[in-house]
């Protein structure tokens, strides 16, 4: 009994305070400089707490309110029904129902109705209609509208209209984002730059896309990536023959500057090293009606299927002549510098400028040589 009439006066003391000090700034009475409490309707506003703007806010468990023009502190949830212009601090969750100018930081979630002008922080996720700030989260951030002044970071996944900035561990999904950065996909409409772990999609990129396997886009000038599906781009299959005698039959793909490079193919002179793979990525970096200069940097691997002794990597320049619209012949030189073992492949080039062996049977080596070929268009 004691305990709950304690509880009582501090409640009606707070109440009283609150009173009186609005009364003494002549503030309108649905507006209090503080509102103090456990969780609603335990507060010094009461049960009329949604009806009240507030200055400032402090609850142990939980507060609610019509708006904060200042700070909301609460160890579990702020529930504010109109706007935040300050900063609101919870334990778990924030949910604002209109508009935020400041920001909203919690341990697990942040929900704005309406716009986020602000910062949003939150362990697990943000969720806001529209965004005009930043948004940063453990797992996820959702913003249905965006600003190209906006930002998101997360964990794992951003999806979003307008951003000018998006990274996220695993993947970015926007209409309009700048800059995606993402470790697994991106996925947008107009885009700049898109850096990604495995595959981007897009509609028009005006910079670069970046993927360790997989670009798509309608146009997109500076895709790089294995292999690359660019609506206005260009794709041609292959077949070229080098000095050590390895003869590819490669998929090249990409805009109107960069494409990919991925083949397969056969050595006729090592008979311990038959079978080749080759991936790399290459530029068009001088270009005439039935001329044009290619340049590629690629990675071989000969192999007898058991066993991976034998990788070169080649810079390449390769001047290349159209014949007809559909085929095109090339040959040049090339820089090599091979790594391998156990004396696999090792005389496949008559000599090396630079060479050596090292520890485990091991050797690597430098020389120039050259590849010739034709590929057609597709």
């Amino acid at each position: 009994m004691r305990t709950t009439t304690l509880a009582r006066i501090i409640i009606l003391s707070l109440i009283a305070i609150s009173n009186l000090t609005t009364t003494v700034l002549g503030q309108s009475p649905l507006t209090r400089p503080a509102h103090v409490g456990l969780v609603y309707p335990i507060s010094t506003n009461g049960k009329d707490a949604p009806l009240y703007t507030n200055q400032f806010s402090l609850h142990i468990i939980a507060g609610v309110s019509k708006a904060e023009t200042g700070a909301a502190l609460a160890g579990i949830s702020n529930i504010v029904k109109e706007n935040v212009s300050g900063a609101a601090v919870a334990g778990f969750s924030n949910h604002i129902g209109n508009i935020t100018k400041g920001a909203s930081v919690a341990g697990f979630m942040n929900t704005v109705h309406n716009k986020a002008q602000g910062v949003m922080v939150a362990g697990f996720i943000n969720s806001a209609k529209e965004l005009k700030g930043y948004q940063v989260s453990g797992f996820a951030n959702f913003a249905t509208k965006g600003d190209t002044s906006s930002g998101q970071l997360a964990g794992f996944l951003n999806k979003g209209d307008t951003v000018q900035l998006s990274i996220s561990g695993f993947g970015n999904m926007h209409r309009n984002a700048k800059v995606q950065l993402a470790g697994f996909i991106n996925t947008n409409g107009n885009a700049h730059t898109q850096v990604a772990g495995l595959m981007n999609v897009a509609k028009k990129v005006k910079g670069v896309q970046v993927a360790a396997f997989l670009n798509i886009a309608d146009s997109s000038d500076y895709p790089i990536g294995i292999i690359n599906i660019v609506k206005k781009g260009e794709k041609q299959l292959s077949l070229s023959v080098d000095e050590t005698s390895t003869t590819i039959l490669s998929f090249k793909s990409g805009g109107r500057v960069m494409y990919g490079i991925i083949g397969v193919g056969y050595n006729f002179k090592d008979a311990d090293t038959r079978y080749a793979i080759q991936a790399g990525i290459g530029a068009h970096v001088f270009e005439r009606p039935r001329f044009r200069i290619n340049v590629e940097a690629t990675s071989t691997a000969l192999t007898d299927v058991k066993k991976w002794e034998y990788h070169k990597q080649t810079l390449a320049i390769l001047p290349a002549w159209r014949l007809g619209s559909r085929v095109e012949v090339f040959a040049g030189p090339t820089f090599n510098h091979v790594n391998t073992k156990n004396g696999i492949g090792e005389d496949l080039s008559g000599y090396y400028l630079w060479s050596g062996h090292y520890r485990n049977n091991k050797f690597w080596g430098d020389y120039i040589g050259g590849t010739a070929g034709v590929q057609v268009k597709l």
